[in-house]
């Protein structure tokens, strides 16, 4: 029961930050809106694409950890992409985003991707 629970887990976290990092790239404005600090109209939009990127990276690693490695591997992977939502977090908070937003989203995100670690760590 535990080692189907775990792998989905991991299996979604890792196709929603896929999904997350091709929004950044086919609609980067509106996937800025949502992380909690919208871009500025005359911004460089090198920055979105640099967050597409990073995102999709991650999401086609712990795939790839997942197929070929193991949950082992997968589960520290987990532990330290942790870091990436937590700092998300705090970035939204120094922006000018909402405490909501920080904590309802990114947080919150940390928390679900720690749990899957501690998950994938127990198979």
């Amino acid at each position: 029961m535990l080692t189907p629970l775990a792998y989905g887990l991991a299996v979604v976290l890792d196709l929603f930050i896929l999904f997350i990092g091709g929004r950044f790239l086919v609609v980067p404005r509106a996937a800025a809106a949502a992380y909690g600090v919208p871009a500025k109209k005359d911004g460089d939009p090198a920055y979105l694409t640099i967050k597409g990127l990073r995102d999709g990276a991650y999401g086609l690693v712990g795939l790839a950890l997942l197929a070929f490695a193991g949950a082992h591997a997968e589960a520290w992977f987990m532990l330290v992409v942790a870091l990436v939502p937590l700092g998300d977090a705090v970035i939204v908070l120094r922006n000018g985003g909402t405490k909501a937003t920080a904590f309802g989203i990114h947080f919150a995100t940390a928390v679900v991707v720690l749990l899957s670690a501690a998950l994938l760590f127990a198979v």
